[in-house]
């Protein structure tokens, strides 16, 4: 190898662990953005879990059918559940700004894949009971409790 490859090889190894450690979490929004946009950032994704926590608290406490042989209505009920689920994950999702502090950011990320994970496992079947469903939930309830914590 030339003294030329060398330095060449050198000089790439250390430009690639320079753009490494820039992409790392917790330094983007944190720096690249003004507060302003960063307190805005974070209204913004605190208002969307509110409005999501609403319409899931609102869509699966339904009570269902009065009429306990109404399996229309049993499946109704049970689909504007998972609807609400999934599709509130992906509001969070698309709702997040890049300048969200990155704690926050990570928190309504971790709640969304909770919220679609407990859709997808209900619509295949999984009932609140089965084991993995159950830690689903509980993961649910400890990330939204963490953007409680991060939205004061």
């Amino acid at each position: 190898m030339s003294g030329t490859a060398l330095v060449l090889a050198v000089a790439a190894l250390g430009l690639s662990g320079w753009a490494l450690w820039r992409t790392f979490p917790g330094s983007a929004a944190d720096v690249q953005y003004p507060q302003a946009q960063r307190d805005q950032a974070r209204q913004n994704a605190c208002a969307a879990v509110d409005l999501v926590r609403t319409g899931v608290s609102l869509n699966t406490g339904e009570p269902g059918p009065v009429a306990p042989d109404d399996v229309a209505g049993s499946l109704a009920a049970a689909a504007n559940a998972r609807l609400s689920l999934f599709d509130g994950g992906q509001y969070l999702l698309a709702r997040l700004d890049p300048a969200t502090p990155t704690e926050l950011s990570d928190a309504v990320h971790r709640l969304a894949d909770a919220l679609m994970d407990i859709a997808a496992a209900a619509t295949a079947g999984a009932q609140n009971s089965d084991p993995d469903q159950a830690a689903r939930l509980r993961d649910a309830d400890a990330a939204d409790a963490e953007v409680r914590r991060l939205c004061g």
